[in-house]
């Protein structure tokens, strides 16, 4: 089903951002803001619905910066703490709508979710505690506010990592292998957004070469790279070398199938 998509960069980076604390790599000491990347999450806008893909450890700066004032669900792609650990601060978000949050994720991310927040789950809640409502996410389309959505099972490493089909957007993080079955459901995307770690070879995560080389088997229209390292590199001495129809995410940047 296609639809209007309106995707932001809330964040663009690997798991210790950019840059990194105590480096003086030179992407480190870049005073270019595209150099700068927190911790890659993305908010995803379908008409007046505004859908959060992983709440890292800046989503409350993320949500200050982007100006956002209601949220209708949280999507988790896997359960690593640069994915998860900024969860506390849907808080805000249950106040101003009076009522839970919907947090979609598998049945062992929401395992994890509930050992690292035991009082978001506790049977006698402390007051003030953030209020979820936990539905699972399974490898099949659902809906939110009536617009279908695709999940796509990735692989980094050895665990399983959901990415996500928003009409003719398809939003992947933290992939070094994706299988034939799921490469079906991202073919005919006008927009791919896809990680791109750095340079060389890496155990978990696609590097530059490979995530070009995906972009070209599935003949997707554009391209967006992100979970960046620094070592892929100056954001704009990088993109000057680019196919013509692949992009550097940054953060802040907004994209649009319309």
């Amino acid at each position: 089903m296609s639809y209007p998509v309106k995707l932001t960069f809330l964040g663009t980076g690997t798991s210790q951002g950019v840059p990194v604390i105590g480096s003086n790599h030179p992407v480190c000491l870049s005073q270019n803001p595209k150099d700068k990347r927190l911790r890659s999450s993305v908010l995803v806008q379908i008409g007046e619905t505004n859908l959060v893909v992983d709440t890292g450890p800046d989503f409350r700066t993320q949500m200050l910066r982007e100006n956002v004032s209601h949220l209708e669900a949280v999507l988790f792609t896997h359960e690593h703490k640069d994915h998860t650990a900024g969860l506390d601060d849907i808080r805000p978000f249950n106040f101003r709508q009076e009522q839970p949050m919907d947090v979609y994720a598998s049945p062992r991310v929401q395992e994890c979710l509930k050992r690292e927040y035991q009082y978001i789950f506790a049977k006698v809640k402390y007051p003030g505690a953030p209020s979820v409502n936990l539905l699972t996410l399974e490898n099949k389309p659902f809906s939110i506010s009536g617009f279908e959505i695709i999940p796509i099972e990735v692989t980094h490493f050895k665990l399983p990592v959901f990415g996500f089909r928003f009409g003719d957007l398809t939003y992947i993080t933290d992939a070094n292998y994706i299988s034939e079955k799921e490469k079906e459901k991202i073919k005919g995307s006008k927009i791919l957004v896809i990680n791109a770690l750095r340079i060389e070879k890496h155990y978990s995560h696609f590097n530059l070469e490979e995530a070009i080389s995906l972009v070209n088997e599935l003949e997707v229209e554009k391209a967006y790279f992100t979970h960046i390292s620094h070592h892929l590199g100056f954001h704009d001495e990088v993109e000057k070398e680019l196919p013509e129809n692949c992009f550097l995410g940054y953060d802040g940047l907004q994209i649009s199938t319309n």
